[in-house]
């Protein structure tokens, strides 16, 4: 069922807990050598929750860079938290069955798949096959190109990939805009829009995303099938707080009049 002019239930505001070396980290468009050290993974990612996160995004920037693995950190931040939200995603590397089970094996309601998607299709299909929705891809994009490896590598054309993977069953897509994530330059409304043309999946805008107003703008786009957005540097900063943007998120909601629930 296409989830487009159905009644959305909540916009699922996500911060980010990007692991590297065993630290809190974000980095400015992907690149080594740009992150800024934000402690420890398992109190930030606490602080979250305390602060009112219902949703968490938890990655290990180390296993998508092939550069190690921060497993123990992953697994400790989602024994932390996932009694206390609806839901915790883990991504990074995720790649083959083994780097799967543990990351579902950490009690995380969701793993998110990248690279693989563009570079073991086939394994991927059979991944969505096994785990439904538990399983979401992520889509790293420069202009209409996709970008794998830790944004190392160019990894093929976003609309032809989204086709194969709404025929695969893929439950929902991430998507971000490389040239803008840790930017502060506001997400690339164009982009998501054509996204959401294209497949009937959920979308979870993630890049940019500076001001209340971009969060205004993305609520604004949940019957297009925007579900929510995943907030990093901006939260990390300060740019605003978490109060102020599920405060923002929750008014912008309910000044639109959805219209009855759809069975």
């Amino acid at each position: 069922m296409s989830h487009k002019n159905m009644t959305p239930r909540a916009f699922a505001l996500m911060p980010a807990v990007d692991i590297q070396q065993g630290r809190a980290v974000r980095l400015v468009q992907g690149a080594a050598g740009s992150e800024t050290d934000y402690g420890d993974p398992v109190q930030a990612a606490r602080s979250w929750v305390d602060q009112g996160a219902r949703w968490l995004h938890v990655v290990d920037l180390d296993r998508a860079f092939g550069s190690g693995s921060n497993a123990d950190i992953v697994a400790k931040v989602v024994a932390a938290v996932r009694d206390h939200v609806e839901v915790v995603e883990v991504a990074g590397g995720i790649r083959d069955d083994e780097s799967l089970a543990a990351a579902l094996a950490t009690g995380a309601t969701r793993a998110v798949i990248g690279t693989a998607a563009l570079e073991t299709p086939d394994w991927v299909a059979a991944a969505i096959a096994s785990h439904g929705d538990r399983i979401a891809v992520s889509l790293d994009v420069r202009g209409t190109t996709l970008a794998a490896r830790g944004w190392t590598q160019e990894g093929g054309d976003l609309f032809e990939t989204l086709t194969r993977l709404d025929e695969a069953g893929c439950a929902r897509y991430i998507v971000t805009d490389v040239e803008r994530d840790g930017t502060m330059e506001g997400p690339h409304f164009h982009l998501l829009h054509r996204v959401c043309k294209h497949t009937d999946r959920p979308v979870m805008a993630s890049g940019g995303i500076a001001k209340l107003e971009d969060l205004h703008k993305l609520v604004e786009m949940m019957p297009d099938g925007i579900e929510g957005a995943i907030v990093g540097r901006a939260l990390y900063d300060n740019a605003f707080t978490l109060a102020d943007a599920i405060a923002a998120v929750q008014a912008r909601f309910d000044f639109f009049e959805w219209g009855p629930p759809q069975p």
